[in-house]
């Protein structure tokens, strides 16, 4: 294990031991030294120290693992799993906003069409994706392309990974709301098989906007939710350091979003997050996709369009304790 380049807070005592190790070894290489008992011994503390720290991590680690700057993004998981894919741009009302790609693409031979949220990698890149958060331009890119997709009896892949909607002034004064309002329903009628994948950041209705779908699947590190927690805490505590305890009271883990029935499958990571290992975690994601659309288009569509209605309708049900009689 190298020592990582960037390590979040809780992940220090991984970094010191593997700045040790690394040290051990580079000791060894420049003194010809046998240390392979050192380093065995090194090894395996990191080992023991990965599985504690990563088996019981609290909700707001793991949103700090959603937003790991290596965390791979849209296009990197669409590079590893599908082929062909190619670009379409615009809303053919405003403009193209690059928060919201989409096109189609090959699913191990399948057509499919993708509509992703991309965020950047370096500065320019992150202003020019608006750092993941689409304009509702990017919200009426993504409905034309599910409008050519039902033409084309193309399914439809959804990538959500966004803090949520661009809440400017320009985003306000062309309608975000009204752009998101429309997808929910549209989808919601959509004709043909349709799945959305939360990446990394689910956040609030910019993440619905693109998530109305027959299947909705997420990393077991990333996060979905109707307000990210330092709204949250914002809003509650009116301080946003309250945030992980803001994380903690939004149940905001993969595993209780799968009990609540808000999503339908978790997808493990390898251990520390996906950027550890991009690759296992796209191969993991590929498996599931196919498991699923292979499901789906074997569904009439009637049968489809009642199983999505069914799925949303008994969203948040919740039953009363009556009183108890002595």
């Amino acid at each position: 294990m190298k020592s990582p380049a960037y390590a979040l807070e809780f992940e220090e005592p991984l970094r010191e031991l593997a700045r040790q190790l690394d040290q051990l070894r580079q000791h060894s290489l420049e003194t010809n030294e046998d240390l392979a008992q050192d380093i065995g011994a090194i090894e395996k503390r990191i080992e023991a120290a990965q599985a504690q720290i990563y088996s019981s991590l609290t909700a707001w680690q793991r949103v700090q693992i959603a937003r790991h700057p290596a965390r791979p993004y849209a296009l990197d998981h669409i590079g590893m799993i599908f082929e062909g894919f190619q670009e379409l741009h615009g809303d053919r009302q405003f403009s193209d906003d690059r928060a919201m790609i989409g096109g189609p693409a090959f699913l191990d031979g399948r057509s499919v069409m993708l509509i992703a949220q991309q965020k950047g990698r370096d500065t320019k890149d992150k202003i020019s994706r608006n750092f993941g958060m689409p304009h509702p331009e990017g919200y009426r890119k993504a409905l034309r392309l599910m409008r050519m997709a039902e033409k084309f009896k193309l399914p439809v892949i959804t990538l959500i990974d966004t803090p949520g909607a661009y809440p400017g002034i320009g985003s306000e004064e062309r309608h975000v709301a009204e752009a998101i309002a429309v997808n929910l329903r549209e989808m919601a009628l959509l004709e043909v098989p349709s799945i959305s994948v939360v990446l990394g950041e689910g956040g609030s209705g910019g993440a619905l906007g693109i998530g109305i779908t027959d299947r909705v699947l997420m990393f077991e590190n990333s996060y979905y939710s109707v307000i990210s927690p330092e709204g949250c805490a914002a809003i509650l505590w009116k301080d946003g350091s309250a945030a992980p305890k803001a994380a903690e009271a939004l149940k905001l883990g993969a595993a209780k979003l799968l009990e609540l029935g808000v999503v339908d499958e978790v997808i493990a990571e390898p251990m520390g997050g996906a950027h550890h290992d991009p690759a296992a975690a796209a191969a993991a994601l590929r498996k599931c996709l196919q498991r699923h659309l292979a499901d789906l288009v074997r569904k009439s569509l009637p049968d489809l369009l009642e199983a999505r209605y069914g799925r949303y309708r008994h969203l948040g049900v919740y039953e009363e304790a009556g009183e108890t009689k002595t």
